[in-house]
C-alpha cells in the first residue's frame, strides 16, 4: 500500500488482491468523516450513506447467509 499526500488530495493506492467489499466500506467511512469535518452532512445524508453501505454489503455477502 502507498499513501501519496497532493496539494488538494491524499493518493491511497492498494494492492488489485484487495477485498472490495471490505474497502467499500473503509472508504463509505472515511467519506462521512469528510463530509462531517467539512461540516456540510445532515444526519438524514449520514443515514442515507449507511443504508447504502449496508445495503451493498448485504447484496454481496447474501449467499454466505443464506444457502
Amino acid at each position: 500500500m502507498q499513501i501519496e499526500r497532493t496539494e488538494k488530495e491524499i493518493i491511497i493506492r492498494v494492492s488489485s488482491k484487495t477485498d472490495l467489499s471490505g474497502l467499500q466500506r473503509i472508504l463509505d467511512f472515511i467519506r462521512v468523516k469528510e463530509m462531517g469535518a467539512e461540516n456540510m452532512v445532515s444526519d438524514v445524508e449520514i443515514e442515507e450513506l449507511a443504508r447504502e453501505s449496508k445495503s451493498t454489503w448485504w447484496k454481496e455477502n447474501k449467499s454466505r447467509f443464506i444457502k
